[in-house]
């Protein structure tokens, strides 16, 4: 008997002295901002910072729906749009890029009226979409294999750089040139661009399979990658493409953000999970919080210029369309 106490009560101090046992309050919801007749799958968001607006792509809505970020509250929707999936807003042009997946076309809307100004049309499936602040240009991954790269300020398409598959989440080296792109369906790989040359330099295999949210830790020399089969968080060496960590994650993730003021890292996954981990050094990263959500809520957007994380949650049974604001704590 005495033993089998002595038992207990191991595995009870293991529980309690485990990382996620004694949760850090590093993320704290402060607010919850409603999608007024929001329907269906929710997928990227982009944000004016100056301007407090948060952009949300409603996919299965055809919208996308507009937030005012000083008055927590929905202002406004876009109509008109085809499966809207990745969203960039460009202040220096004061101009709204959205990527459409119905039917391959870049939107490109007036960042004041949302009037349409022009559209540049792919050949299917325009999805992420990055701005290069020093080119002022734009990145759009679309169709069966492909990054294209257009002039912010007129829209105008400057040229393709081919990929083996479809691209999911990349990412843009900002002191480089750069990127780094998800290519889940060519061997769950991952593309390295230049995209100066506008061509392809390396490719790097993982072992586990679809592969679609990224973050990048450039002072760190880190690419941060999330699959889903299995869910891990795969940390890889950017120089080389080496794995240097990875750690079981959420479900369905679709996002997944390096906080660099904090050395954390955020990932939300429609299993229903925000989790969170703390770098403890380029090659370390330990599980410090697993934040319930809602199923569904993989898409989310981290601001650190607001200390914000903005959540995306469906409609789903009693369950209404939302966005949860969370912020980040020391």
């Amino acid at each position: 008997m005495r033993f089998r106490w002595l038992a207990i009560l191991t595995g009870t101090l293991a529980f309690i002295t485990s990382p996620l046992a004694a949760q850090r309050d590093v993320l704290r919801q402060v607010q919850t901002i409603p999608l007024p007749h929001v329907e269906g799958r929710i997928d990227h968001m982009g944000v004016d910072v100056q301007g407090e607006r948060l952009f949300v792509a409603a996919l299965g809505n055809n919208t996308v729906e507009v937030l005012d970020l000083r008055a927590n509250k929905w202002a406004t929707r876009i109509t008109g749009l085809k499966e809207p999936q990745g969203i960039v807003f460009v202040p220096r042009e004061n101009k709204l890029f959205i990527a459409n997946g119905g039917d391959g076309a870049l939107r490109i809307f007036d960042g004041t009226t949302f009037k349409l100004l022009t559209t540049a049309q792919f050949s299917s499936d325009a999805d992420n979409v990055r701005y290069d602040a020093g080119q002022n240009q734009i990145f759009v991954g679309y169709g069966e294999g492909a990054l294209g790269l257009l002039d912010a300020a007129t829209g105008r398409k400057l040229a393709d750089i081919p990929l083996q598959g479809h691209p999911e989440s990349f990412r843009l080296e900002e002191s480089g040139t750069r990127i780094f792109v998800n290519v889940p369906s060519a061997d769950h790989s991952i593309a390295v661009l230049d995209r100066v040359k506008r061509s392809m330099i390396a490719t790097w295999t993982l072992e586990a399979q679809a592969n679609f949210p990224m973050a990048l830790d450039e002072t760190g020399h880190r690419l941060m990658v999330v699959t889903r089969r299995p869910p891990r968080l795969i940390v890889l060496d950017s120089q080389s493409g080496k794995v240097v960590a990875s750690e079981p994650v959420v479900g369905d993730a679709d996002d997944v953000f390096y906080e660099a003021a904090h050395k954390r890292v955020y990932i939300s996954g429609g299993e229903g999970f925000i989790d969170v981990f703390e770098q403890r050094d380029p090659d370390h990263y330990a599980p410090i919080a697993k934040l319930p959500t809602a199923a569904g809520a993989r898409t989310s957007c981290f601001v650190p210029e607001l200390n914000r994380l903005y959540l995306a949650v469906p409609h789903r049974g009693n369950q209404m369309a939302e966005i949860r604001v969370y912020e980040a704590q020391p």
